[in-house]
């Protein structure tokens, strides 16, 4: 990391709990004040903002949820006067309701300052030129990314997602150096580079990518096919303002959250309770200075752990690893609880396959199905294709504890997205579509 930031901070351990500690306390009594929907929780929790003395109190604090997003729609959580919302983000919610996020000017302020640190961390200069190709409109993604080129000093080609001609062509015609996506993005984004041989063409040197779980082996295969230098996972999601949350740094070693900005703890899903150092748990975030719509242990159902010690790359900030998934995607197969994720594990491990999967559950005659399609990796034959079905079937049910039928497909055959990639899918009677 350079010795020299415009943007990252630089806190001591006893700077950084003061600051937290100080923010915990704002938060708290600005959420007791300005909105109805907290005062109730604490009320019934039995507590008062000025029992809030030590950051060890915020475990006494009750939990939101995506409940209390629903329930107070359409400005769910609002601690200010509407007067004082500037602008209001939505994401996609599963009764019908987005979840919509309310803006005061300072939050759109501190949002931006947090993108700009994800640029600085990724090595991104003034003269760099970032292609975005998230989406635009009510979604964060577009905007976060374009508040923090432009307050950054970056340019900004806002393209927005779709319309593969036009990426193409403003990657090559405007000298693009970074291209901000999700990975399913930058791998479709790869695939059509080299289709249309077009890599020496490019300046392209780094992607930012996110909003989406993703395998190592997809990293690589879009990094070969951009031909960047390097490629940095993005963390962020609509309630805590959007992306720009934290970002990895050269190290790749976790990702860097803004731990002025928000806490993170890493609770068990079912209890509730912290997990032990190091282990997998629900991300339970608690922002620090969110003004219109504050999250107090907002649970995120995002699956990751916190990473301990201190990064070789410098910065002291804290960290916590990749989204390893959702505690609400698990899927239940025949009594097994199993992660999309954990099924992307074990196919990584594995050389003669693509990165790209599609899981399918179906049921006939009143019991369960599950068939694994995965691609051919780029130029394999297809003549083994049954002895990996085979071997891919085996540690499935080794690791996991669950048959699935094995399908390898032609590479390039599962469907390519600008967005999020959809990789289950349930067909079974009652069931619903994980992604």
């Amino acid at each position: 990391m350079q010795s020299s930031t415009r943007f990252l901070p630089h806190y001591t351990p006893e700077e950084l709990a003061t600051i937290q500690l100080d923010g915990l306390k704002w938060t708290v009594r600005h959420a007791a004040t300005g909105s109805d929907a907290y005062a109730a929780k604490f009320r019934d929790a039995g507590i008062r903002p000025e029992d809030i003395r030590s950051l060890d109190d915020l475990r006494h604090l009750p939990c939101t949820s995506v409940e209390d997003l629903r329930d107070g729609y359409p400005f769910p959580l609002l601690s200010v006067p509407e007067r004082n919302v500037v602008r209001m983000h939505a994401s996609s919610g599963t009764t019908g309701k987005r979840k919509v996020l309310t803006y005061t000017q300072k939050d759109v302020n501190d949002w931006m300052e947090m993108m700009a640190r994800c640029y600085e961390l990724a090595g991104l200069t003034e003269l760099d030129r970032i292609q975005i190709c998230a989406g635009y409109g009510l979604w964060t993604a577009g905007a976060g990314f374009q508040l923090g080129a432009e307050h950054f000093g970056a340019m900004a080609v806002p393209v927005g997602p779709g319309n593969m001609n036009m990426q193409l062509q403003l990657l090559v015609d405007m000298g693009v150096t970074c291209m901000c996506s999700t990975a399913s993005m930058a791998l479709l984004m790869g695939e059509e580079v080299e289709k249309h041989g077009l890599r020496d063409s490019l300046r392209l040197r780094t992607c930012i990518f996110g909003s989406e779980t993703h395998t190592p082996k997809m990293r690589q295969r879009f990094t070969e096919l951009l031909g960047i230098e390097d490629s940095f996972d993005i963390s962020g999601m609509t309630e805590l303002y959007g992306p720009g949350a934290g970002l990895e740094c050269a190290a790749h070693d976790g990702i860097h959250y803004w731990a002025d900005m928000y806490i993170v703890e890493i609770l068990d899903p079912e209890t509730l309770e912290p997990v032990q150092p190091g282990e997998v748990g629900e991300m339970v975030v608690t922002t620090l200075r969110k003004e219109a719509a504050p999250l107090i242990r907002y649970r995120t159902h995002d699956l990751t752990r916190l990473i301990p010690g201190e990064c070789s790359c410098g910065l002291a900030l804290p960290r916590h690893d990749k989204i390893m998934g959702r505690s609400d995607d698990m899927i239940i197969f025949r009594g097994v609880n199993i992660y999309p994720g954990q099924i992307a594990a074990v196919l990584g491990d594995f050389d003669g396959i693509s990165s790209e999967y599609q899981v399918t559950l179906a049921r006939r005659d009143g019991r369960d199905f599950m068939t694994v399609a995965v691609e051919r990796a780029k130029g394999a034959h297809s003549g083994g294709d049954e002895a990996l079905a085979t071997a891919v079937g085996q540690e499935l049910h080794r690791q996991l504890m669950a048959r699935a039928a094995v399908q390898v497909v032609d590479h390039g055959a599962l469907p390519r997205s600008f967005g999020k990639t959809r990789r289950v899918i349930d067909d079974r009677e009652n069931g619903c579509a994980a992604e």
